[in-house]
């Protein structure tokens, strides 16, 4: 398999090189967690003078003998080199029994550099302050992005670049298979058999079949506002409605999975967040086509999912803004940054550009707003609004 240098989350990690910090590499299954760890890895080496790198990885049956805490500890203390720069890498920590007490262990030693990946359902954001005594500093790793998806390829041709994006995806796992439907065999195992799985060992899911549904319906719905409540609804027309309760904790596992992302609703008048009606984003577009096939296609929607994710993916806090009973796709906000945005298909006729583009007119702030859509051709501006095509957008 070809690699290609995710720089921007290398560089992440080596900023915080030498911090007290725990580093928790996290993201959906697949994503290159392990793979960016072996660039940490390669980079130590050729950067810091005295470093001994303790990597572990638990994917290598080279280590099924310290799989329980006790052993862990002794293996890392007996390669500890007092005179050297000590780092601690391990992949995959939770295939080790009791991790946690180990790495609390070693944190508290205050001798290593400590770099961790593991199965999200095991390393989430919302417990790892739970799970670790120390500070923990996250670093979340997505698919590829359209610029990855370039530079992979060696494509220099963006628009024609962005249409195989469109379907391929970010799974770069699934680049080795030529055949599309190996492609999507693959990308629909990683969802199925490994996120899956991930979730119904770590939460005891005895109700497999209704976390499949649920998972089906989230699929078919991106973009859509959703509650528990409309959703279980939904699965129930065809007889009782299971409990919204018991939904609404499966898709807090799919987003604790990185399978999904929660977008809340932000109303721009009131300047507050709404409480109810989020809209969900897959990690990656292409896991509906893989799971649900290619059947009544919305390439709007499939764009807008883009560019959630890629919006999350360069650090932005992302809203759906509610304006007057109408609906701006996107508040982006970073630091002292915000941008409205409206996300589109096509606006080459007069009508669809005009319901773009009137929300972001009713805006009566300064802050920047514009429109991403398949243009094709370079940006230009309609009354202060940017027209930005989305392929030249994601190419940065």
């Amino acid at each position: 398999m070809r690699l290609i240098k995710r720089t921007r989350y290398l560089e992440t990690l080596v900023d915080v090189m030498g911090t007290p910090d725990i580093k928790v590499i996290t993201g959906i299954r697949r994503s290159g967690k392990s793979k960016l760890l072996e660039a940490l890895c390669d980079y130590i080496l050729a950067n810091v003078a005295d470093a001994n790198v303790i990597h572990v990885n638990y994917n290598l049956d080279d280590f099924e003998g310290i799989a329980e805490y006790h052993a862990l500890l002794n293996y890392v203390k007996g390669r500890y080199q007092p005179e050297a720069v000590n780092f601690l890498l391990i992949d995959e920590v939770q295939m080790c029994e009791g991790f946690e007490r180990a790495i609390n262990s070693i944190h508290a030693s205050e001798r290593y550099d400590i770099f961790i990946t593991g199965s999200n359902a095991f390393l989430l954001s919302s417990n790892l302050a739970t799970l670790f005594t120390g500070r923990t500093f996250e670093l979340e790793v997505f698919p590829f992005s359209f610029s990855e998806f370039c530079e992979y390829y060696g494509r220099t041709d963006v628009d024609d670049a962005f249409d195989d994006y469109a379907l391929q995806g970010g799974m770069s796992g699934s680049y080795l298979y030529k055949n599309p439907v190996q492609r999507f065999k693959y990308i629909a195992d990683v969802f199925r058999t490994l996120v899956m799985r991930d979730i119904v060992q770590r939460h005891n899911v005895r109700n497999k079949v209704m976390l499949d549904k649920i998972g089906d319906f989230m699929l078919d719905n991106v973009s859509n506002i959703t509650s528990a409540r409309s959703v279980a609804n939904a699965l129930g027309s065809g007889g009782s409605a299971p409990n919204h309760k018991t939904v609404g904790a499966y898709i807090g596992y799919l987003c604790d999975a990185f399978a999904l992302y929660r977008i809340r609703r932000y109303d721009i008048r009131g300047k507050k967040y709404l409480a109810s009606g989020e809209k969900y984003y897959l990690a990656d577009h292409s896991f509906k086509y893989a799971l649900l096939g290619m059947r009544d296609m919305d390439w709007g929607r499939t764009y807008e999912n883009i560019v959630a994710i890629e919006l999350l993916r360069r650090g932005y806090e992302v809203y759906v803004g509610t304006l007057y009973k109408k609906e701006i796709d996107f508040v982006a906000i970073r630091q002292s940054e915000k941008t409205y945005i409206q996300v589109s298909d096509d606006i080459s006729l007069d009508k669809t550009f005009e319901r773009e583009v009137s929300p972001l007119f009713q805006i009566k702030d300064a802050y920047p707003k514009m429109v991403i859509a398949r243009t094709k051709h370079g940006e230009y501006t309609h009354e202060g609004v940017r027209i930005v095509d989305i392929a030249r957008w994601l190419a940065g």
